[in-house]
């Protein structure tokens, strides 16, 4: 006979992964869509301003964050999307580890899972990272970016912030 509270613990925990992995395929599918209208909608590198601050300008990034290795010849799409697709099975793995109570450290993870899934779709399906919002006071601008990449940096404020309010006990000696 199993005892109803381990069951239902067990369920819960169940469904706690589960909405974190949804989570992240929001991030996927919100990051996929606006990516498609982007594309689908704007001239490349015309931007269209929003607020004085804020542009929806159409741009690809062929290397990692900041352009970083953008023109390096290639090789670098499928670097990155091997280091992605080893990150992503790893923040799965972890996801799936952690206990429901841990809902900031949840939350961060499914939040860089579906930025960088979002951001290896693109990188294997067109050969570069479609990014299209741009942030800028004055002539001074902030690389262009996505949904996907949003979810990465706010998923990694949000790593941050649980290793200050959760820190790892110390281990004796």
């Amino acid at each position: 006979m199993h005892d109803a509270g381990v069951d239902s613990e067990t369920a819960a925990q169940r469904r706690s992964r589960v909405f974190w992995l949804l989570i992240a395929v929001a991030v996927i599918v919100l990051d996929q869509i606006s990516k498609y209208f982007a594309d689908s909608n704007l001239d490349y590198a015309s931007p269209i301003e929003i607020l004085p601050v804020l542009d929806i300008t159409l741009h690809y990034n062929r290397g990692a964050a900041f352009s970083f290795l953008s023109d390096a010849g290639g090789w670098q799409r499928w670097f990155f999307s091997v280091i992605a697709l080893a990150v992503s099975a790893y923040i799965c793995v972890w996801l799936m580890r952690l206990q429901r109570q841990q809902w900031l450290l949840s939350l961060a993870l499914a939040l860089v899972l579906g930025g960088a899934v979002g951001n290896l779709w693109d990188r294997m399906y067109y050969g570069h990272v479609i990014d299209f919002i741009s942030v800028h006071w004055g002539t001074s601008y902030f690389p262009t970016f996505n949904i996907a990449d949003a979810g990465i940096s706010v998923g990694a404020c949000l790593l941050l912030l649980d290793m200050v309010l959760n820190p790892e006990p110390k281990k004796s000696a």
